[in-house]
């Protein structure tokens, strides 16, 4: 990493400020070749002045970081230039001309994170922040970048570490007989490492639904109000209404936020026998959203009326068009032209489709892939503990949980998720 890198920073387009960032060995000799100030660059300061591009010239700001107290790690320098598209360009294309080279897509990340200021796991949640489409995965996306699961990690593996200390000492010093009070302490700390793995675990569904999203199927019979209730959550007329029975042939969908959740909803097909080849393509359709559906919404027009049942998934029962007639036994009755009960089913969809902590921070499926690789090996190695077996069997077991939470930091990751990780970024980030 001796050479220094350079990108613009900022969206390509015009805009009010356009960031370039260059980093590296060079990056303060470009700055002084660049800028207009004459005296000494103090770190951490931002200097109003002329940017020299060579072919133009722009009055901007420029400050400078002093490694290893940057983002990267290296000596850093950003322009803060007018956001016109040729400006920007001007000024990436004079730190090129002064020894500077394009930085790939992800670089300054990456150089982060080898120079130690960032763990993986941070750069995921990083990317996670960027990519939000909700609230609740940007405060997960936060506590990932402020190091909380790679904290619990590290805190994990020194508790294995102690386990394998434990271990070597009644393996080289068999003579001192200590044999059954470290089998003792170590089963104790297995036990405690398993406890928070599969406190962690637990922890992806609802980490799954933040990033990815509540899936919810609005289902019932033809003219249900499926898509009259589609228009009323939303805000907005997204599915066409009217009294014909079958109006809804397709899927039809759109997104809402409930207190932060991304609640991806679907409009389907009255569900009923039809000899309409088009109808029944819409029913097929609409079986195949609530086989993937987290929570199922269940227009009742009838009291009579009983829905299919839906194993393993929650329901939500609504009694429809209130305001015409008023049902009993629902979870809550709704009217779409007066809004009457629309916020109450808000509730119900947090409360059943989603039901968990929006703090959640275990996102990805590499991290709970290691987290289960981890929990697999603690318990392997607790089983052979307790089973009174030679302390250095189960200590590949120990081994094997400590090198799997090592994927969640990056420590033990390889070369290969590594780069697919830092593939994902932007040039300039």
């Amino acid at each position: 990493m001796g050479d220094t890198i350079s990108a613009i920073a900022t969206a390509q387009g015009r805009g009010g400020v356009a960031v370039i960032r260059v980093s590296g060995e060079g990056a303060l000799s470009i700055a002084r070749a660049m800028f207009s100030r004459k005296g000494e660059f103090v770190p951490n300061t931002l200097y109003a002045g002329v940017i020299d591009c060579g072919a133009f010239r722009d009055f901007g700001m420029c400050v400078y970081f002093r490694a290893p107290h940057s983002f990267t790690g290296e000596d850093t320098v950003e322009f803060h230039c007018h956001g016109g598209t040729q400006i920007a360009r001007g000024v990436l294309s004079r730190t090129l001309a002064l020894g500077a080279r394009l930085a790939l897509a992800g670089e300054f990340t990456k150089r982060a994170f080898l120079n130690g200021k960032l763990t993986l796991s941070a750069v995921e949640g990083m990317g996670e922040m960027i990519a939000a489409q909700s609230e609740a995965q940007v405060r997960a996306g936060f506590l990932l970048y402020g190091e909380k699961l790679s904290k619990e990690a590290a805190s994990l593996q020194a508790v294995l570490r102690e386990c394998l200390a434990g271990v070597d000492a009644d393996v080289d010093y068999p003579e001192e007989d200590l044999s059954f009070d470290l089998r003792t302490q170590v089963i104790e700390k297995l036990q405690s490492v398993i406890s928070s793995l599969n406190g962690l675990k637990a922890q992806y569904r609802s980490g799954k639904k933040i990033k990815e999203g509540v899936n919810v199927a609005l289902c019932g019979v033809p003219n249900a109000g499926k898509s009259s209730l589609l228009n009323a959550l939303l805000g907005y007329d997204r599915a066409i209404v009217s009294p014909t029975a079958g109006t809804t042939r397709d899927i039809v969908d759109g997104t809402l936020e409930i207190e932060g959740i991304l609640f991806r909803m679907t409009d389907t097909a009255g569900l009923r026998e039809s000899a309409d080849e088009i109808e029944r393509e819409g029913v097929r359709r609409a079986e195949n959203a609530i086989k993937g559906a987290d929570v199922i919404v269940w227009l009742r027009t009838d009291e009579k009326e009983t829905p299919p049942a839906f194993p393993a998934v929650p329901v939500i029962t609504v009694g429809a068009k209130c305001d015409i007639k008023v049902q009993t036994g629902c979870d809550v009755c709704i009217s779409s032209v007066t809004g009457e009960g629309i916020a109450a089913l808000k509730a119900l969809l947090y409360e059943r489709g989603f039901g968990g902590d929006d703090g959640a921070y275990l996102l990805e499926e590499r991290h709970y892939a290691a987290v289960c690789a981890a929990l697999a090996g603690a318990q392997t190695a607790l089983a052979g503990a307790e089973n009174g077996l030679p302390a250095e069997l189960y200590a590949e077991d120990v081994k094997r949980a400590y090198v799997a939470l090592g994927e969640i930091s990056g420590e033990t990751a390889s070369e290969n998720v590594i780069n697919e990780i830092f593939s994902k970024f932007c040039v300039g980030k």
